[in-house]
């Protein structure tokens, strides 16, 4: 005995749409990490709450999630999170073996698989009928739009798998290999003030290098090969910083930083300098000042970063500690007359309060 059970009420054609007409960010989300993304991620009981997207290389975007009713965050680079998602879609789940002879709709869903109706729509794919036959495998008549034929179901289920498994294999990254061969044409191209010639080099580093960081890979990694992932991405730093183009510097040099911070010492601190002189050019100067304290504390040159600091901290209206990091950086070093904006001004300021301060406190 045959018998054809016709799917509209079953089938779940523009359920991911209609989410959309209820969530006013929904849209965002979608551009942001991947439409599909977002309906497997549903499909799956995860629900995405945040993103810290990276615009140069987007699986690398950090996505904060839940899964199912629990509470714990959970944080993923975009690309991990896909193939995480598509493998548990594609993972094997029961099926019951037959219909009652008046199957409900609930019934029927269980039948082809909730997520199987859930994730043909989001291929393009329309369920007309279910077709059961008694000595023959269930089938189900599937239109593509341009064509309409009926397939086998496990044949169906088998086709959208692979469908989640090309998606979950899709990289939206841009191609790249990190040739450490180029980095001493970078410094040189650096050291004559090319910052056009440094970016081209190594403007595609940050994305990847803030992927593999987060690995075990990453961590594995010799100290002496870290220091130099970090010394490139400082002189990138440097070179957007004198292009002008502040979000990307801080954002490079940071990242410089998290690849240093195992070395330490004086490498890093100038990675900090970098940092708290283009908070200054931005006009940051408090945010400044614990970026150079810190770069001061990790040996780099006082009298390169002292001066930085009497200038940030005259800019905020803190003169007394303006005069005392300037009169350090003389004493280290420094040109008194690059400096002696700073203190002129910080001492009209202060008036007879620095005189007074002087008096009790001598210069040691």
């Amino acid at each position: 005995m045959s018998r054809i059970l016709p799917l509209d009420e079953v089938r779940a054609d523009g359920w991911f749409e209609r989410l959309g007409d209820d969530a006013p960010h929904f849209g965002e989300l979608c551009n942001a990490v991947g439409e599909r993304v977002v309906a497997f991620a549903i499909v799956a009981g995860v629900r995405i709450s945040a993103v810290a997207l990276d615009p140069r290389m987007r699986d690398a975007s950090v996505i904060t999630f839940n899964v199912g009713d629990e509470t714990e965050e959970h944080q993923l680079p975009l690309g991990e999170l896909r193939r995480r998602l598509a493998a548990t879609l594609v993972a094997d789940e029961p099926f019951p073996e037959s219909l009652s002879e008046a199957p409900s709709v609930e019934e029927i869903q269980r039948f082809i698989g909730f997520r199987y109706l859930l994730l043909a729509p989001i291929f393009g794919v329309t369920l007309r009928e279910l077709h059961l036959e008694d000595d023959a495998s269930p089938g189900i008549l599937v239109d593509l739009g341009a064509a309409a034929d009926v397939v086998p179901l496990d044949e169906l289920r088998d086709l959208i798998r692979q469908r989640v498994r090309a998606e979950a294999q899709e990289s939206h990254s841009s191609p790249f290999a990190i040739d450490l061969q180029i980095i001493p044409e970078a410094l040189a191209a650096s050291a004559r003030g090319d910052w056009s010639r440094t970016v081209e080099l190594l403007g595609t580093w940050p994305g990847p290098l803030s992927v593999l960081h987060r690995t075990r890979e990453g961590a594995e990694l010799s100290t002496e090969v870290k220091g130099t992932l970090a010394e490139a991405l400082g002189v990138l730093g440097t070179a957007y910083v004198n292009l002008g183009n502040f979000d990307w510097a801080e954002e490079v040099l940071r990242l410089a930083i998290q690849w240093g911070q195992d070395l330490g010492g004086t490498s890093v601190g100038v990675l900090f300098r970098r940092l708290g002189h283009a908070h200054m050019l931005r006009g940051r100067f408090g945010q400044a000042v614990g970026l150079l304290r810190r770069a001061v504390s990790l040996g780099a040159d006082r009298a390169d970063v002292l001066p930085l600091l009497a200038e940030s901290f005259a800019r905020i209206g803190h003169h007394l500690p303006a005069m005392l990091y300037a009169e350090q950086a003389v004493a280290h070093g420094a040109e008194a007359a690059s400096l002696e904006a700073i203190t002129q001004r910080s001492r009209e300021a202060l008036g007879e309060t620095w005189t007074t301060f002087r008096e009790r406190v001598p210069r040691s």
